[in-house]
């Protein structure tokens, strides 16, 4: 129990940093964007922005399965809110972005002096190529903290920041053929970056969507007769599960040991978690061993 708490305290801390990290990059590219007229950069943030969105609620999700005295293991009808008002301001972004880069890419083509000069430079060049080895870093280390403490949602997230950073390479190659001279490049790319960008925030909540949801997904007397067919399992109790049945699944469970097996708790919470698994498919497991005694009002 102590070191299941240990792990998402510390899960907690590196989304908290990676969050604070992923919001300076996004105000950084927000704002050379805005300098530079940049629509590819301006679609890139978007990424970003779904990242850190998405980092928040994993920050959400692991804080509160720590005691504060909220139900664990899902989110409140606030973070759904908030959650569908980040769609309706991505679909309202991307559909602008789109209108505006094919107008500029026929402006281009038929040589028109409609289109909004990128301003690109040097030291410019150079700041962007800074934000993209953070965001590397960042994704970097979130890899590894993701297989020091087994954490899902770590790995989940550092695989999008990934992305974001292949991404930004790609759009930083853009600006600097935009600044020899092909400017078509940055209305084509931001077509790109806003078609990515769509499909990042389907992976994005088609990943939290079990976490979004607060009904319960297995009875816990279902969980109950399937947890008992591992051996050396007294009693089990306070039963919560949330998520999506098949797709991703999370419970969290008290069990009292027999005696002798208190040696091989460790094994018990493995075999527990795979019985688990391969019933009702993916999930997320959460177990505290208590002790002997059941506790009266559980």
């Amino acid at each position: 129990m102590t070191e299941a708490k240990g792990r998402r305290a510390a899960s907690r801390q590196v989304l908290l940093a990676s969050l604070w990290l992923t919001l300076l990059v996004l105000a950084v590219k927000v704002w050379i964007s805005w300098a530079t007229h940049s629509l590819s950069l301006i679609s890139e943030s978007l990424h970003t922005l779904i990242d850190g969105f998405s980092i928040l609620l994993s920050l959400i999700s692991v804080s509160s399965s720590l005691p504060s005295g909220r139900e664990g293991w899902g989110h409140s009808r606030l973070e759904a809110a908030i959650s569908f008002l980040l769609v309706a301001f991505l679909g309202f972004a991307c559909v602008g972005l789109l209108a505006v880069s094919l107008q500029q890419l026929e402006s281009i083509f038929t040589t028109s002096n409609a289109v909004l000069p990128v301003k690109i430079n040097p030291p410019l060049l150079q700041l962007l190529g800074v934000v993209m080895a953070i965001s590397f870093c960042l994704a970097s280390f979130e890899r590894y903290q993701a297989r020091v403490l087994d954490s899902i949602a770590l790995r989940f997230n550092a695989k999008h920041l990934f992305q974001d950073s292949w991404l930004m390479i790609v759009v930083l190659a853009g600006l600097v053929g935009v600044w020899s001279g092909s400017t078509w490049l940055d209305p084509a790319l931001a077509i790109v970056m806003v078609i990515t960008a769509i499909a990042s925030c389907c992976r994005v909540f088609a990943w939290q969507l079990p976490s979004l949801l607060r009904q319960i997904a297995i009875a816990p007397e279902a969980l109950a007769q399937t947890i008992h067919q591992v051996e050396g399992i007294t009693h089990c109790y306070a039963i919560n599960s949330r998520g999506l049945v098949g797709r991703q699944v999370f419970v969290e469970m008290h069990l009292i040991l027999h005696p002798e097996c208190m040696g091989v708790a460790r094994s018990i919470a493995e075999r527990v978690e795979q019985v688990i698994r391969d019933r009702y498919g993916p999930a997320k497991v959460v177990i505290y061993i208590d002790s002997t005694e059941q506790p009266k009002n559980k």
